[in-house]
């Protein structure tokens, strides 16, 4: 992260490269990024924003002279490829596994001091003198997570590694690794070459929404009251319903569906299996 920038309509957007090297929170890597990997994330992030998806944006690309090593089927034939640096935007880069591992390591004054932050810069709907605030925080994340990852399935958008370092906490689709987009319908669709048992196939998106939702949750009940954690249970029981919800709007819409029938999901769910065959 290099910075803050407001543009002249008021937006704040937050700067960061991409492949500039080794910081020191690079752990065993060497913090670069080759050239193939870095247009494919400019060119799919600003596709994802003019298709009304949310989404960090890119700027800027430079192709360095620095080698790479990297082994793109991971497969153990590792190859020298160019290097490159991404100039990426986005509204924030906090992640669910920001707050996560500050109350894994206990650090739990801190965890609130960032939740605080956070809250105040991103979600200015909520009151800071609300008690209720992270109640709050965690019910919008929760709908607004359930609504990107349909808006994905709308597109045949696969992000390839859903962990909770790579879930936005706003949230917006950001780390564009191995993502892919599908040419006919397969739940079974896996972009990452190194994903052999299949855990964030496309058909499994929203389920590991759900799964870093509910380490959201166990990170942030340290913070909250007994009452609290009990609503905050009952809110994510409800993730799959707002899907459900927001999925079906969005495949009506594609059908051009008006109004509401029984059998509108029965023949959504037909040409999913009609476009499978």
């Amino acid at each position: 992260l290099i910075g803050v920038y407001t543009n002249r309509q008021g937006e704040r957007w937050e700067l960061q490269l991409k492949g500039s090297g080794r910081t020191p929170y690079s752990r065993n890597g060497d913090g670069r990024a080759v050239l193939r990997s870095s247009v494919r994330e400019f060119l799919c992030s600003e596709a994802m924003n003019y298709l009304g998806i949310p989404t960090s944006r890119a700027a800027s690309l430079v192709v360095s002279d620095d080698d790479v090593w990297r082994d793109p089927f991971y497969n153990g034939n590792v190859k020298k490829e160019r290097g490159a640096v991404v100039l990426r935007l986005a509204k924030s880069w906090f992640r669910i596994g920001s707050l996560e591992i500050l109350a894994h390591s206990g650090e739990l004054d801190l965890l609130r001091r960032l939740l605080d932050f956070i809250i105040q810069e991103h979600f200015p709907s909520i009151a800071m003198n609300d008690s209720n605030r992270y109640l709050e925080f965690f019910s919008t994340v929760v709908s607004e997570t359930a609504n990107l990852i349909a808006l994905w399935m709308s597109v045949g958008f696969a992000h390839g590694v859903c962990n909770t370092d790579n879930f936005s906490l706003l949230p917006v689709t950001i780390d564009y690794g191995p993502f892919g987009f599908m040419d006919s319908y397969d739940p079974n669709f896996v972009p990452n070459t190194s994903d052999d048992e299949r855990r964030y196939k496309i058909g499994n998106q929203a389920n590991a929404g759900l799964f870093n939702l509910s380490k959201l949750l166990q990170a942030i009940k340290p913070l909250l009251d007994p009452r609290q954690k009990q609503l905050a249970s009952q809110i994510l029981e409800g993730y799959g319903e707002h899907y459900y919800i927001r999925f079906t709007e969005l495949f009506k819409t594609k059908l051009g569906l008006l109004g509401e029938n029984k059998d509108d999901n029965y023949l959504i769910a037909f040409l999913l299996k009609v476009s499978l065959l």
